[in-house]
Formats: structure tokens, C-alpha cells, sequence
């Protein structure tokens, strides 16, 4: 590689490192507890799913409008949102509003037993966890602070890819693994970056790309919405919204629904005028039965009236896109086992991060074409600090 292009990569690897490491290193340390979340979350408020006994709600149980009537009777004043359903238990979920448009701090989250319609009460709260997601997520500024968040996202993967690019040549040239003890701290610290750097790779590249996309997953939701819906429901346009109190039977919904998209199963529901629905229809949402597809969801849409199905397909690859994404960034996939996985790989990229705050903090200041020297030829005098 040329001197130039040796610059070029080390310019680009210095601010696409520097710009976004605070906020990435604020992102693995929140990111840690959230792999746990739903281990943590059971431990805190106990395991509610876990004691129910029946098939899962996503396959039978009481009628859907009896337990919708019973989540409005405990929720006065309120509309339904969503209904999710489990594939494990009898657990159902009904999300209510003050209105078709409320906002998630206006939202209430009620637990249901659909074996039974027996109320298991609001779902439980854990502030701790909340205010980290919300860190994590948006920290706290909304979608600005999920675009800003997004970004450094990807600046993180062209540090990964300007570092490879950089490092990986004279890497080769010592065996994997070396730690040089007996040379400088500086070339010490530079042994663990490169090193767990390295080992790291693959996995930070997955999880900077994930952190990206879902970032700009309110954008993604709204396109859609405002596209794909749209063309869906074309013959509806003009027309107004139907008010709660016309809503026709979510049986009879889920019903056509399941003619449409035979040996699916139903996650949740978007009840008409929310972000995952239009202002005329119940959106029912079915995903794969493999640990892989049920991420992928089909929305049907049916009219909320007269329980007639307007159309049923695919939602956009990008669409697609997030929703793999989501539960693939925090480890979901694969259980506990992953989730450890993913934690000791968290620790590794802290540590990635940590180093390299040195490195730069150590420098000597104006050594540029020296730095570029080192890596050009892959050696690294013995007065190197």
C-alpha cells in the first residue's frame, strides 16, 4: 500500500474512531444489561408467562372481542392500539390509548390470561431497565437523538473497516495473539486493540450495522405506513377514519386474515389509525414458525367495519430489514447461551474502545508520517512511547 493511501485510511480510521467513541462507549455499557433484559425483568417482577398453564394464545383460547371488552372495561375512556399474542403461553396483551394516535408515554399495557380472561393486572414496570433502553435507544431526545445515534453507527463500521484496512497487513506479521510485554505500553496497547479488535470484528460489525438500521426505525415504520399502506388501501382514500365505536368483530377479522395467510401465526394486531395500521383497517401480523422467520412478518390488512380483507403481502426488504435486526442486535436468537455470547463480546469491544481512548491520549503529538512509516513497513521502533 502507498504512503498516500496509508494516509488516507489513517485519517479516515483517527475520525471515524474519535467522533463516535463516547457515544459507543455508552452504548456497550447500556447495551450490557439490556441483552438481559427479559431474564432481569423476571427476576425483578417475576415470570408472569411462566406460570400460566393452556395452549398459546396465538392458537386458541376465548374469542378475541371478549377479551378485548374485558381490557376497555379496565381501561374507561381508553381505545385499543395493540393485542399481541404469545407462542408459548396463554399470555395476551392489550395496549390501550387515550386516543388511535397516543403516544408510548400515554400508552397502558394490561396482561391477560386467555385461557381463563382472567386479568393478571398492568404489565409490570422496572424504571431501571426503561431508563436505560431509553438511553440506549434515543437517549432521551427522540428521533433526533436516534438519528444522531444511527450515525455514529455507521462511522463506528468504517472505523472497523479503515482499521482492518490498516492493521490487518502487519498484523500477519507476528504471530495471532502476541502480546509484546517487553516493549513500550504504547505498543502493549496497541497489541490489545489490534488484537481484540480482531476477535471482535465479525460481531461488531453485525451489531454496528443492526444499531444503524434500527435507528432509523420510526422513518423506516413511517414509509411504509405512508407508502405500502397507502397503495394497499387506495380505494379508501378521501374517506374518514372509523371511530372506535364502529370497530366490527376482531374474530371475524382474524378470520379472513387466517384464510388469507393459512399456517401462520398471529403476533400482534394494530387497531385502526396507530403507526402500524391505517385509519380503516385491523392490521393483523403473523410471523414465521422457525426461530429464524418469526421475525418476518406478513401484515393482512381487514377492514375494521366489515371484517373483508383488503390485502395481505410482504412488507418492503428494507422493512424486512428491521425487523431481523432488532432481535439479532441484542442477541435474541439463540437463548441464553448466545446472550452470554454476546456479552463477553460486549466486554471485548469495551475494552477495544477503552485501549484506543489511550493510544490516542498517550500519542506524541505530530508524529503522523512516523505512525505512517510503522505501518507502511510493519515495524515499530524499539524507543516507540
Amino acid at each position: 500500500m502507498s504512503r498516500r493511501a496509508i494516509r488516507i485510511w489513517y485519517l479516515i480510521h483517527k475520525w471515524s474512531s474519535l467522533i463516535p467513541t463516547v457515544f459507543l462507549l455508552m452504548l456497550c455499557v447500556t447495551g450490557l444489561p439490556l441483552v438481559f433484559h427479559d431474564e432481569i425483568d423476571a427476576a425483578m417482577a417475576g415470570d408472569t408467562e411462566a406460570t400460566l398453564g393452556g395452549p398459546p394464545s396465538a392458537d386458541s383460547g376465548l374469542p378475541l372481542d371478549v377479551m378485548l371488552d374485558k381490557a376497555l372495561a379496565g381501561s374507561p375512556g381508553s381505545v385499543p392500539l395493540f393485542m399481541a399474542f404469545s407462542q408459548d403461553s396463554p399470555l395476551l396483551t392489550v395496549t390501550t390509548g387515550p386516543g388511535p394516535d397516543a403516544a408510548p408515554d400515554q400508552m397502558d399495557l394490561f396482561f391477560f390470561d386467555r385461557t381463563t380472561g382472567a386479568s393478571l393486572g398492568p404489565a409490570p414496570v422496572n424504571p431501571v431497565m426503561d431508563f436505560i433502553l431509553q438511553l440506549h435507544t434515543d437517549m432521551f431526545l427522540g428521533l433526533p437523538g436516534m438519528l444522531v445515534l444511527g450515525v455514529m453507527g455507521l462511522l463506528f463500521v468504517l472505523a472497523l473497516v479503515s482499521g482492518t484496512v490498516l492493521y490487518a497487513p502487519f498484523m500477519r506479521k507476528i504471530a495471532f495473539g502476541t502480546i509484546r510485554r517487553n516493549r513500550s505500553d504504547r505498543l502493549r496497547r496497541l497489541d490489545h486493540h489490534n488484537f481484540f479488535g480482531i476477535v471482535a470484528l465479525a460481531w461488531m460489525l453485525v451489531i454496528g450495522l443492526t444499531g444503524a438500521i434500527n435507528a432509523f426505525a420510526d422513518p423506516l415504520t413511517d414509509s411504509w405506513r405512508d407508502g405500502e399502506v397507502a397503495r394497499m388501501t387506495a380505494s379508501y382514500a378521501g374517506t374518514p377514519s372509523i371511530a372506535p365505536q364502529d370497530y366490527g368483530s376482531l374474530d371475524a377479522a382474524m378470520d379472513a386474515a387466517n384464510r388469507a395467510l393459512p399456517g401462520r401465526s398471529p403476533q400482534f394486531i394494530g387497531f385502526p389509525g396507530g403507526d402500524w395500521s391505517s385509519g380503516h383497517h385491523y392490521a393483523i401480523f403473523f410471523q414465521g414458525d422457525r426461530p429464524l422467520t418469526q421475525h418476518l412478518l406478513t401484515p393482512a390488512l381487514v377492514d375494521a367495519a366489515t371484517a373483508e380483507l383488503t390485502d395481505a403481502r410482504n412488507m418492503p426488504a428494507l422493512n424486512q430489514a428491521l425487523m431481523m435486526s432488532k432481535p439479532l442486535h441484542f442477541g435474541d436468537y439463540g437463548g441464553l447461551p448466545l446472550k452470554l455470547i454476546w456479552a463477553v463480546l460486549t466486554l471485548a469491544t469495551i475494552w477495544v474502545l477503552w485501549t484506543g481512548i489511550l493510544l490516542w491520549f498517550k500519542r506524541t503529538p505530530g508524529n503522523i508520517e512516523r505512525r505512517i512509516e510503522e505501518i507502511r513497513t510493519g515495524t515499530i521502533p524499539q524507543a516507540s512511547s
